[in-house]
């Protein structure tokens, strides 16, 4: 039974195969002759298996193909995205660079115009530039370099031009009697806006440019302060500072001022920018009175005036008139007696009244100075950056 079950299955399989493979005939007729081939079950085989060797060929070189195309379009796509990352760090460098050439040369500018706010100057001082990791961003930041130095180049000479200024500023004040560490002692004491001058990112040479300002600033300010130059721009010199014989007792006596006559009415300036802090008629001898306090510690008096015009809280500058020249309280005629004052103590008022070696002529001829020569180019830098 079970040997007929196998013949059987041997009978359907080898029967479907035998129905394609059967031997056929191929009748050819070229219009004479007749012509008959026999193809073989054999032939039909050999066929049939080539043609499956040729079609599982192809499908395999052509999966290899596709494969390989796939590689190169993914190489492409790396390439391009590479492309695309160099093309964005150049265009952010050169961004960058050119955020921070304009930041420096603003820097620059406010230095020089000598008009600054230190609290926006502070805002303005420009980081280091640091190279770009990325190597086509290195080659752009490359191209900057030339302007960057020329940059720096005028930092330098800013800054040493400034310190010059500086010493010079300082002789000048020493000359009249004052201590500068008056001004600095002064700067410090009120406070002041925040001045992020110790950023690890800020770049050294312009902090170092920044920090010479603001001493230079500090001390000018102060400058401001002094008494310069005549308080009546016509006057007899009368009578000079300290020891003396008193008009009314004819006794020696200590005089704390300066005597500077004149008519009746002529006009009396502020010898400083202060704030007026007396107005009044004073009975103990100086008559018509105007006291201005220019700050850190420096007053002036005015004295035996005929009218006064400044009013207690007023604030005045340099130049601006105050009242006009009389003789009321201790006094035997018409003029002017002028006091300056240093912590409340009256000192020789003689060393302020140059107007040709003032401060304030020689703060403006420094400053002048200083801006024809980084005009110039200045004097050449030593050393590198």
């Amino acid at each position: 039974m079970m040997t007929n079950s196998i013949a059987a299955s041997k009978v359907d399989w080898r029967r479907p195969l035998r129905a394609i493979l059967k031997p056929r005939e191929i009748f050819l007729y070229d219009g004479r002759n007749l012509r008959r081939f026999r193809i073989g079950a054999g032939v039909q085989a050999a066929a049939i298996l080539v043609a499956f060797i040729l079609l599982g060929w192809s499908a395999y070189a052509s999966v290899r193909a596709v494969s390989s195309m796939t590689g190169e379009v993914a190489r492409m796509r790396r390439q391009v995205a590479q492309m695309e990352t160099d093309l964005a760090a150049i265009r952010a460098t050169a961004e960058n660079r050119a955020a921070l050439l304009e930041r420096r040369q603003a820097f620059l500018a406010r230095v020089l115009a000598g008009d600054a706010d230190p609290a926006e100057l502070a805002a303005l001082i420009p980081p280091a530039a640091h190279a770009p990791r990325n190597q086509a961003a290195r080659a752009i930041a490359a191209s900057f370099d030339r302007v960057e130095d020329m940059q720096a180049d005028m930092a330098v000479q800013a800054r040493d031009a400034t310190r010059q200024r500086y010493l010079r500023m300082i002789q000048a004040i020493r000359q009249v009697g004052l201590n500068p560490a008056r001004f600095h002692r002064a700067s410090v004491s009120i406070g002041g806006p925040y001045e992020p001058l110790n950023s690890a990112d800020a770049d050294p040479d312009y902090r170092a440019l920044f920090m010479s300002w603001r001493r230079l600033d500090q001390l000018e300010q102060g400058v401001a302060a002094i008494p310069s130059g005549k308080p009546v721009r016509d006057a007899e010199f009368t009578s000079g500072f300290g020891g003396r014989s008193d008009p009314f007792r004819h006794r020696a006596a200590f005089h704390g001022g300066i005597d500077l006559a004149g008519p009746v009415g002529t006009p009396i300036h502020a010898t400083a920018d202060g704030i007026v802090t007396r107005s009044e008629y004073n009975r103990g001898g100086y008559g018509n009175m105007i006291e201005i306090n220019h700050g850190q510690g420096i007053a002036t008096r005015y004295g035996h005036m005929s009218r006064r015009i400044a009013r207690v809280g007023q604030r005045v500058h340099r130049g601006e008139l105050i009242g006009l020249m009389g003789s009321t309280g201790r006094s035997t005629g018409s003029h002017l007696h002028y006091e300056v004052r240093i912590d409340g103590r009256a000192i020789n008022p003689v060393p302020f009244l140059d107007s040709g070696t003032t401060l304030v002529a020689l703060q403006q001829r420094l400053q002048g100075e200083q801006q024809q020569q980084l005009a110039i180019g200045g004097p050449a830098r030593a050393g590198s950056r």
